[in-house]
């Protein structure tokens, strides 16, 4: 089977790599990712292959769509992208094109998505089967429902199946989406699409780290990073203010972080040993396995590794909707999470998590959405 998937990611990462997890439980099937936002540094499976379509996001006050490479023009931009997904549709003619998010978010995409789908409903491309892959809890509007109105339109007209990335008795979609009852097309909670850590590896990794049995590692990370900068602050002037010596700070600022703001960080790092400051680390769920305790964002992901990994936490939701600390208040009442207000409080949360053992507790969440998605998406082509 031959799947396009499309995922435009405009501000973090957490799109891409819940995406991407999804396309790993698809291992029997060829998946084209077609995707729109600055690309990651990371690894593909085997079975997937990357295009990228010319770069979207949007400005961290989400004032807008912008292009990732400067001196182009928005225009030119959204009449290359659109030109390109439809070639890639006649050149590949899949069997399922899974949208990521669409039509509950990205609908400044409309542009290149709606006449991929018509062309799909008259039929020009074969018999494709029509996929909706979403998170779990939805930013909120007050637009008196034309949101949500459009949302049933579009998925009762174009879509087969809506896959949500939730166990429900975490986060139901009818929580945050009013119309859930209206929509025709058949519904499945598949659990969350989690990561897996590589099992047995923490010695290895805190090895490579020159960390040693008696020092305790604090990670703290801001996932894609362009709304990272205050965590990544506020936790190195709290942990340079804390002075401990037996500890050491891995700081992943998320390869989206503002340059300046990148560079002062490692300037000030660099007077203090024990203090490590990089964009990214690629193997970040097996690395949570060598930590001891971590401080992030709240995102869909970092949640996810959270709850593979058992490392204590303290989050900071992102502040500008409810949606980040809905999941990790949500998330407290299974595990012991330190969800803040603000970074005020940082110094505590900080010697909090790190006086806390490691969680073994089973907390019952179904994280088997990767390939419970896949299970769905297979029956789905074959019935």
């Amino acid at each position: 089977m031959k799947i396009i998937h499309y995922c435009q990611h405009i501000l973090g990462m957490g799109h891409f790599f819940r995406s991407l997890e999804i396309a790993k439980g698809l291992d029997r099937e060829q998946v084209i990712f077609v995707a729109g936002g600055e690309r990651p540094d990371q690894p593909l499976p085997p079975n997937v292959e990357y295009r990228q379509l010319p770069g979207l996001c949007m400005d961290e006050n989400f004032g807008g769509l912008m292009p990732t490479d400067e001196g182009r023009e928005l225009e030119e931009v959204k009449e290359e992208r659109k030109a390109a997904l439809s070639r890639i549709f006649k050149d590949e003619k899949p069997d399922v094109f899974l949208i990521e998010l669409f039509p509950f978010g990205r609908k400044a995409f409309r542009f290149e998505l709606l006449p991929v789908l018509d062309a799909i409903k008259a039929g020009k491309f074969g018999n494709i089967k029509v996929v909706c892959s979403l998170r779990d809890i939805l930013v909120e509007r007050n637009d008196g429902g034309k949101h949500e109105a459009r949302c049933v339109k579009y998925l009762n007209k174009y879509f087969d199946l809506l896959l949500i990335h939730s166990d429900p008795k975490i986060a139901s979609l009818d929580e945050t989406f009013q119309a859930f009852d209206q929509i025709e097309i058949p519904c499945e909670y598949t659990g969350f699409a989690a990561r897996k850590p590589v099992e047995n590896l923490r010695d290895k990794i805190r090895a490579d780290l020159g960390i040693s049995e008696n020092e305790k590692l604090l990670i703290a990370s801001a996932g894609g990073g362009k709304v990272g900068g205050p965590l990544m602050e506020s936790v190195l002037e709290s942990y340079i203010e804390m002075n401990t010596p037996d500890n050491k700070l891995l700081m992943l600022t998320g390869p989206f972080l503002d340059d300046k703001k990148y560079e002062t960080l490692c300037s000030i790092a660099k007077k203090h040993a024990e203090i490590t400051v990089q964009r990214f680390a690629a193997d970040f769920t097996d690395l949570l396995t060598a930590g001891d305790a971590m401080v992030s964002m709240a995102g869909y992901n970092t949640c996810m590794d959270i709850l593979t990994s058992g490392i204590p936490a303290a989050v900071i939701p992102f502040a500008q909707n409810h949606e980040q600390r809905m999941r990790a208040e949500k998330i407290a009442n299974y595990i012991k999470l330190e969800v803040l207000d603000s970074t005020s409080c940082m110094k505590t949360a900080i010697k909090t998590i790190l006086n806390r053992d490691r969680t073994t507790d089973k907390h019952g969440i179904n994280l088997n959405g990767a390939n419970n998605s896949a299970e769905s998406i297979r029956k789905l082509r074959t019935n």
